[in-house]
């Protein structure tokens, strides 16, 4: 629970930022249509508040200390995102629900996305609102309605929906391939392995499934989303190993090639969580049944 003490009022945040646009208390009155004693108590509250000093006076200018710096840095997300919920609610009043959803990046652009608009057709009164930043607790905390995510079917206080597992090939631009045909996929390593940071042991991993091993499984450029490493490849940065679903475009189209055939199934699988509470939550409950439909049948729109 927040602690009320230590909450500013948003007119204090207000006038703080316009002083630091400004570094005038007069000029930052005139744009908040306030007083100048205005402006500085509140100022003054926000500092006794902080128990920091905001702002300096040097030589009869105004200056910012090093606590306002990094205070301004925090306060201008909240009012951005103040006047961006006051923007949203406004646009979409009472008729509309919204749905929080998360979903790792590449998953979300590739696999979830191209299937929205079905559910967009189906249920235009509950927007969507799409998040690819994943916190653990995102559900529990209620900053998420439902989440998907990979690993294992378990996560205290939630339902977890299994979707599909996957598996893992080796991809690379047709460019990059030598002239002559791999014998060994340990091979690979000469066209230089992308390092996918998520997943720093899938080289090795997948080099033992097949009896081999390499002591430059782990070494190449590392990326932190399959995205980039699905571009990476494409451009002819080396080889990257990929769930196969995310790059099927790219194999059809010709972009992308398998330079040695073997799949690796992985052992966790894609998940939908929700709270478990949330169960019944009737937009919660028409998005896990949509969901429930698009694994049953890949190609409903």
């Amino acid at each position: 629970m927040l602690n009320k003490r230590y909450l500013p009022s948003i007119a204090a945040l207000q006038c703080f930022e316009a002083v630091t646009r400004h570094l005038s208390f007069t000029r930052a009155a005139e744009e908040l249509n306030l007083t100048q004693s205005a402006v500085s108590k509140q100022v003054a509250q926000l500092e006794e508040l902080l128990q920091h000093l905001l702002f300096r006076r040097v030589r009869r200018r105004l200056q910012m200390t090093p606590a306002g710096d990094l205070y301004l840095v925090e306060v201008r997300k909240i009012l951005t995102q103040v006047e961006m919920s006051t923007h949203y609610l406004r646009s979409y009043g009472g008729e509309t629900e919204v749905l929080r959803v998360s979903t790792p990046p590449t998953f979300g652009a590739r696999w979830l996305v191209p299937r929205l608009k079905g559910w967009r057709l189906r249920h235009p009164s509950i927007h969507l609102d799409l998040c690819s930043e994943q916190e653990a607790d995102d559900l529990l905390q209620g900053r998420s309605d439902l989440a998907f995510y990979f690993g294992q079917g378990s996560r205290p206080g939630t339902e977890c929906l299994k979707l599909f597992g996957e598996e893992l090939v080796p991809v690379c631009a047709p460019g990059s391939l030598p002239d002559t045909p791999f014998t060994d996929p340990t091979q690979l390593t000469d066209l230089v392995l992308l390092q996918n940071a998520s997943r720093p042991q899938a080289w090795h991993d997948w080099f033992d499934h097949q009896g081999y091993h390499t002591e430059h499984s782990y070494h190449g450029p590392r990326f932190e989303t399959f995205y980039m490493c699905i571009r990476a490849a494409q451009v002819g940065c080396g080889v990257a190993l990929l769930p196969r679903f995310l790059v099927e475009e790219e194999l059809a189209d010709g972009k992308l090639v398998i330079p040695w055939q073997h799949a690796m199934p992985s052992s966790d699988a894609y998940y939908l969580a929700y709270p478990e509470h949330s169960a019944e939550v009737p937009k919660v409950r028409d998005f896990v049944k949509w969901m429930l439909e698009q694994i049953d049948s890949p190609d409903a729109t």
